[in-house]
């Protein structure tokens, strides 16, 4: 498994694009897999025969443990399993790479076997009887001995329609047969062709999580898990940063500057007064930085993803807003560096669902960052104006996310205050 960056521990692997015995050809785009929310594609590096392969699609593989051999046919591969490949697994690829010369049999055979008699399959052809909700019981083998290997449930799934993947999952739970004609598209087995059970009626549709779906969810259970969270809100006044949005766009030549580049400009001159809460919970030691490394969520069609800004707090306001723009479009098209993904690399978070028109949140920290803060939409609220006249007054929310394992209520309270107080009187130049 390549590594992608220091601080890249493991990959998720998603695909293989070649099979066990398919020769390979230097330069072939020989496998995918990703890093926290970032893809990637492998080429071959040399010719020859892909001999085994010890991950399947949405394994977290270690970086450097070997995922696969490839060789010339009759090499010996002991040496590179790893160890948690075991002897049936190795004689399963071996027996793949024999079935390679073998042409498919078009042609299943079926039995009715005694109630005590043993079934004798290959592991792999096990795997893939499971995975397809194939009734392999019912199958002569055509292996030594009677024995059924994969070939033999190729064999099977070509003779039968295909099904979709809510009907496997009721052929397995339910002990039900393939139906000999589906209703679905193409002549599809649909779960209503197997049961009349209107349990299994088509309203609704089982999907598997996407990796990335997966490594967010695996991050926020254990953000929840391992801290201590509080979210206070509070309220800023935004007609500063209205007035100021309304100049940057009549000034000609003037960089576009938003609302949200104006937030996390007054937001790093609050984290400068308050370093408690530009810092890291390790435990036992509060890490504090020196340089504010601000994290900005982005919303992408792979899932959230979170880059940072190095030394954010050395950059001018047109500065910080091209670099928010550069990293969002990095990780959109998904070239974005690994390491500016990592929780570790930034200080601090923003998140930001203003646009939404979200007007209170609760976000989850970053671990092992020590706060997050939500930036909501702006609302009109009535305000006093002074001399007894009321008015109806923009109000932007804000909500503090913050761990009372390294921070106390009072001075998360008076940060929070202090961001609301930097954005009220916020000066830029453009």
């Amino acid at each position: 498994m390549p590594r992608q960056g220091q601080s890249v521990e493991s990959c998720i692997f998603t695909d293989w694009y070649k099979q066990v015995g398919d020769e390979i050809s230097k330069g072939d785009m020989l496998f995918a897999y990703e890093t926290d929310k970032s893809s990637f594609e492998q080429e071959a590096e040399e010719d020859g025969i892909l001999l085994a392969t010890f991950c399947e699609a949405g394994d977290e593989i270690p970086v450097l443990q070997n995922i696969g051999v490839v060789g010339q046919a009759g090499e010996d591969i002991s040496s590179f399993q790893n160890s948690g490949v075991t002897k049936e697994v190795a004689e399963a690829q071996s027996e793949v790479v024999e079935e390679k010369k073998v042409e498919l049999q078009q042609e299943v055979v079926l039995k009715e076997r005694e109630a005590d008699e043993e079934v004798k399959i290959s592991p792999r052809a096990k795997r893939l009887a499971n995975a397809e909700a194939v009734p392999y019981q019912k199958i002569d083998g055509s292996g030594p001995e009677g024995r059924i290997i994969v070939r033999d449930i190729e064999a099977y799934l070509v003779s039968v329609p295909k099904a979709s993947p809510l009907a496997k999952e009721v052929m397995k739970e339910e002990g039900l047969a393939m139906a000999d004609k589906g209703s679905g598209l193409d002549g599809m087995v649909k779960a209503a062709d197997l049961s009349t059970n209107p349990v299994y009626t088509n309203d609704f549709e089982i999907k598997k999580l996407p990796n990335i779906r997966k490594l967010i969810a695996k991050a926020m259970h254990a953000s929840l898990q391992n801290s201590a969270q509080l979210t206070h809100h509070l309220s800023a006044d935004a007609r500063r940063l209205l007035e100021l949005r309304q100049q940057v766009k009549a000034t000609e030549g003037a960089p576009n500057i938003t609302i949200n580049d104006m937030v996390c400009f007054a937001l790093i001159k609050a984290l400068k007064q308050f370093p408690d809460a530009n810092a890291h919970f390790l435990g036992d030691s509060v890490k504090y930085f020196n340089k504010v490394h601000l994290g900005l969520a982005v919303d992408t069609d792979r899932g959230l993803m979170v880059p940072v800004i190095k030394n954010a707090d050395d950059l001018s306001i047109a500065g910080l807003s091209n670099q928010f723009k550069e990293v969002a479009g990095s990780c959109r098209q998904g070239s974005i560096d690994p390491e500016l993904l990592s929780s570790e690399a930034a200080s601090f978070t923003v998140s930001n669902l203003g646009n939404y028109g979200v007007e209170m949140f609760t976000p989850v920290i970053n671990l092992p960052q020590v706060a997050i803060l939500g930036v909501n939409t702006i609302v009109p609220r009535p305000a006093d104006l002074g001399g007894g006249a009321y008015g109806f007054v923009p109000y932007m929310g804000l909500s503090l996310t913050y761990d009372h394992q390294a921070l106390d209520g009072g001075l998360a309270t008076r940060f929070l205050k202090q961001i609301a107080i930097e954005i009220e009187n916020l000066t830029i130049d453009f």
